[in-house]
């Protein structure tokens, strides 16, 4: 059986200043509290991490050590990456509704949120085969994705799910392909079961 603990990682200066994502570094605070999760995921078979870096330095404060997946990468918010969100609701309100509301819709020149989902998916599909217990620690984005495809929600429904910096949302293969939701949005606990 695989079992997948999928962490979001923690928090940077642009998280605090409610800013679209722009591959920035974690700040200091938020590798503190990353140090916390230091051997809170024993016996672990893998560790995988999007390729920003505030993935890499949330693993590393944790202890753990993460092969890079470019498939669990944060979407590309295109001209609005790095943007306080007020700032694009002022600018661009029809085209930010749009975005919200339209999961294909790039009004930013990015990725839209369907395919974030549907590249986030091809990687959780060749992850199920697999046994053992992993650790992924990514933005939120890609974490909504694999909760949109494991429980059928629109991608659209599935950006609605807040997960907290540092948060923990678990999921084990049920077989046949399929998966189940053992958490989503905790903490970590010891020792580490579904």
């Amino acid at each position: 059986m695989r079992r997948l603990i999928l962490v979001r990682h923690a928090v940077t200066p642009g998280m605090r200043r409610a800013c679209f994502p722009s591959g920035e570094h974690a700040d200091p605070a938020g590798l503190r509290r990353a140090a916390a999760l230091a051997g809170a995921f024993p016996g672990l078979s893998g560790v995988y991490c999007s390729p920003e870096p505030v993935a890499t330095q949330t693993l590393a404060a944790a202890g753990l050590r993460g092969t890079v997946a470019g498939a669990l990468a944060a979407a590309d918010h295109g001209r609005w990456s790095g943007l306080p969100y007020a700032q694009v609701a002022a600018a661009e309100p029809e085209a930010l509704r749009r975005w919200r509301e339209d999961p294909d819709a790039a009004p930013h020149g990015g990725e839209s949120i369907a395919s974030m989902v549907r590249r986030v998916s091809a990687w959780l599909d060749g992850q199920s085969s697999l046994d053992g217990t992993a650790v992924v620690c990514c933005d939120a984005g890609p974490i909504r994705a694999v909760l949109a495809r494991v429980l059928g929600l629109d991608p659209a429904a599935a950006d609605r799910i807040d997960l907290a910096p540092l948060s923990v949302t678990r999921i084990a293969s049920a077989g046949r392909g399929g998966w189940r939701v053992g958490g989503v949005n905790g903490q970590p606990r010891i020792p580490d079961l579904l």
